[in-house]
């Protein structure tokens, strides 16, 4: 049998979608994705939707959705949810900016302290290994 967009087997579905072959089946196991009839003596088919579904659930990974948000915004991807996909990605939003906020107090706190070390001079205990000796 050929491998046409409708007629994909696991390792073809894998590839197209770019993932490997334990993506596909660990997100079948999550509910993710629908896990096709294996045909008496053959093996499951996969075609150009099931692509769709693992391309949407890696799109919805990189904002940083989790693997049940993907699963409850796979719940509403008929479009006529709106107010709940974007309710939960003012969540994910918000979520975002903290960790942010975060990332920012640590960037001025490691450069503070590399300036500190920079500026150290003598045989008096590193400033960076004394700060986090401290907390």
């Amino acid at each position: 049998m050929e491998n046409t967009q409708e007629n994909l087997t696991i390792g073809a579905f894998a590839k197209a979608a770019g993932v490997n072959v334990e993506t596909i089946r660990f997100y079948q196991l999550k509910g993710l994705l629908p896990r096709p009839e294996r045909p008496y003596g053959g093996i499951r088919r996969y075609g150009r939707t099931d692509v769709a579904r693992v391309k949407f659930v890696k799109s919805a990974q990189r904002l940083g959705f989790s693997l049940d948000e993907v699963g409850r915004l796979l719940k509403l991807e008929d479009g006529t949810h709106c107010s709940e996909a974007a309710e939960l990605a003012a969540h994910r939003l918000a979520e975002v900016r903290a960790r942010l906020t975060d990332l920012q107090r640590m960037e001025a706190a490691l450069a503070k302290l590399v300036g500190e070390c920079k500026a150290h001079s003598g045989d008096v205990s590193c400033p960076l290994i004394a700060a986090l000796h401290c907390c």
